[in-house]
C-alpha cells in the first residue's frame, strides 16, 4: 500500500471509529503547523495499526482506553470512550476496562479515568 492508499484507508477507519463530526473538526482545525501531524496519524495510527487484521476494533478500543487512562490523557480518553461505544462496547465493559486499570496502573489513574468516562457516557446518553 502506498502513502496515498494508506491515508485513504486510514481516513475511512478514523471516521468509522471516531465519527464524522470529530474528524471533520480535526480537519477543519488543520493548518500548516499541524498538517504533517494530521497526515501522520491518519496514515499510521488509523491506516496501519487500527486497520490491521490481528485484533478486532472492540479489543483495540479496550487497549486504547487502558493506555490512555494509565497515562492520564483525559481528552483522548473521552474521545476513545465515545469510540469504544461505536465499536460495540457497553458502558459496563468500559467500566471493566477501567477496573483492570485500577489493578495494574493504580487506583488514582482509574479514579481519574472513571470520572472522565462517567461524564462522557452521560453526554452520550443525552
Amino acid at each position: 500500500m502506498n502513502d496515498s492508499e494508506r491515508h485513504e484507508a486510514g481516513m475511512t477507519v478514523r471516521r468509522q471509529v471516531l465519527g464524522d463530526a470529530h474528524v471533520d473538526r480535526a480537519i477543519a482545525g488543520t493548518d500548516e503547523f499541524t498538517a504533517d501531524f494530521q497526515d501522520f496519524i491518519t496514515r499510521y495510527a488509523w491506516g496501519e495499526v487500527w486497520s490491521r487484521p490481528g485484533l478486532d476494533r472492540r479489543t483495540r478500543s479496550c487497549i486504547t482506553l487502558a493506555v490512555l487512562a494509565t497515562l492520564h490523557h483525559d481528552d483522548e480518553l473521552a474521545m476513545h470512550v465515545r469510540a469504544a461505544l461505536r465499536n460495540g462496547l457497553s458502558p459496563q465493559e468500559v467500566a471493566e476496562v477501567l477496573l483492570q486499570v485500577g489493578v495494574y496502573a493504580g487506583v488514582p489513574a482509574a479514579n481519574r479515568a472513571f470520572t472522565v468516562a462517567r461524564e462522557t457516557l452521560r453526554q452520550e446518553a443525552g
